[in-house]
Order: structure tokens, then sequence, then C-alpha cells
């Protein structure tokens, strides 16, 4: 699984919009769509912040980057 995927999944998981996860996340709606979009990646400090709020909502960001395609 990618990284755009597995943010949609996360997103669609917690039942977010968008606006939502960038709102949690401190960034911009535009920023969540490039990322579910594969436009572009966090920088390593929002990834961390993710990969955070992730874990915030029990899920392992470990095995689904392991699934990776």
């Amino acid at each position: 699984m990618n990284f755009c995927e597995i943010v949609r999944l996360i997103r669609e998981k917690t039942g977010m919009s968008q606006e939502d996860l960038a709102r949690a996340l401190n960034v911009s709606f535009a920023t969540i769509n490039r990322w579910e979009n594969g436009k572009t990646r966090p920088n390593k400090l929002t990834q961390s912040v993710f990969f955070d709020f992730c874990k915030l909502h029990g899920v392992n960001i470990d095995n689904l980057m392991d699934a990776e395609d």
C-alpha cells in the first residue's frame, strides 16, 4: 500500500473529511488532497505528526507500509 492509499484509508476509517484531517494535522485541505492524489508527500515533521495521529487512533502504520505493492 503506498502513502496516498494509506492517507485515504486512515481518513476514511476515522470518519473524517479531508478538511477534518487537515485541521487535526494542522495542514491545509489542499495538502491532504495532494497527499491522497499522490502529488506530494509530507516533510519529515508532518509525516511524524501523521504517524502519531495514526497511533492515537489505534492504526499500526507499519503493517500498512509493509503491505506496499
